[in-house]
C-alpha cells in the first residue's frame, strides 16, 4: 500500500503507475521533472484527492457493478482499435486488466460526485459590477484618488492613465463578478467591501496600485467562465473539508 484513505488502500503498484504516465506526460510537453521536486507526492495527492471523492459517491450511491465496468472497458478497447490495441496501451502505460478496471471504477465514481458539486452551483449568482484604475505607483495613485475627490471622472482617468490594457479602453470597467473569481485578490476584496458608489482608497497588490469603485452589485445570471471558476471552488472547497476530516495515512516516502 501507498497510502490509506478512510480504511481504503491505494496500491503501490497503482501509484507507481500513475507517477510514470506523469513522468510521460510531462515529457511530451517538454517539461523538465527536475523543476518539479515534489511531483511524486504531488501525484499521491491528487489519488487521495480522487479516492475522498469517490468515498462520496460510493456512499450516496448507486456504485457501478461489474458488468458497467467491463461494458466501459469494451466501449474504450473499441475506441482504441480493439482489444489487441487496448492490451498494448495498458501495458504502456503500466496497467494490468485488473488495476485498469480499479483505477476506471475510482475515475467514474470521483466524477460522479464532482459533477453532483459543481451541479449545486446555481446559474447565477450575488455578483459585484466595479471598474479598477492601475497605476504604477503610490504618489500616483494618491494624486488620482485627489482627482476623484475633486470630481474628476472615473472612467475617463482609467482610459488615460491605467496600466492595465484588459479594461483601459472601457474606463476600468471589470464587468460582473462573483466572490472567488477575480485573480487579483485584493482588488475583489476591495469590491465586495464597498456599495455601490464607493470608491476605495489606494490598493496595493502584486501588480502595482490600485483604485477601486463599485458601479453596482446584486443577483446575475454567471457567465460561463464565472460559473466554471465557481464549480472548481466549489470542489476544492468541499475537498479541502474532506482532508481535514478523512483518515489519510501516508505508507511511502515520496
Amino acid at each position: 500500500m501507498a497510502a490509506l484513505v478512510n480504511g481504503d488502500g491505494i496500491l503501490l503498484a497503482d501509484w507507481e503507475a500513475e507517477v510514470r504516465q506523469f513522468e510521460a506526460a510531462q515529457a511530451a510537453r517538454g517539461i523538465d521533472l527536475a523543476t518539479m521536486p515534489d511531483y511524486r507526492a504531488q501525484v499521491l495527492q491528487a489519488l487521495v484527492d480522487r479516492l475522498l471523492l469517490a468515498q462520496a459517491a460510493r456512499a450516496a450511491g448507486p456504485t457501478l457493478t461489474e458488468a458497467e465496468l467491463d461494458a466501459r472497458i469494451d466501449e474504450l478497447a473499441a475506441a482504441r482499435g480493439g482489444n489487441e490495441a487496448m492490451g498494448v496501451w495498458l501495458a504502456e502505460n503500466g496497467y494490468t486488466v485488473a488495476s485498469f478496471k480499479r483505477s476506471l471504477e475510482i475515475d467514474v465514481m470521483a466524477a460522479r460526485q464532482v459533477a453532483t458539486l459543481s451541479n449545486a452551483v446555481g446559474d447565477s449568482a450575488e455578483q459585484v459590477h466595479a471598474a479598477h484604475i492601475l497605476v504604477a505607483t503610490r504618489e500616483e495613485a494618491d494624486s488620482l484618488l485627489a482627482d476623484l475627490a475633486a470630481g474628476e471622472d472615473f472612467a475617463a482617468l482609467a482610459e488615460t492613465t491605467s496600466l492595465d490594457g484588459s479594461t483601459r479602453l472601457a474606463g476600468g470597467d471589470l464587468g460582473w463578478f462573483p466572490q472567488g473569481y477575480l485573480l487579483v485578490p485584493e482588488v475583489e476584496a476591495a469590491a465586495w467591501a464597498l456599495a455601490p458608489g464607493e470608491t476605495s482608497d489606494v490598493i496595493q497588490s502584486s501588480l502595482g496600485y490600485h483604485i477601486v469603485r463599485v458601479i453596482e452589485r446584486g443577483v446575475q445570471p454567471l457567465a460561463p467562465a464565472a460559473r466554471l471558476a465557481l464549480q472548481h471552488q466549489a470542489v476544492e472547497t468541499w475537498l479541502q473539508a474532506r482532508r481535514a476530516e478523512a483518515q489519510v495515512e501516508i505508507l511511502v516516502s515520496p
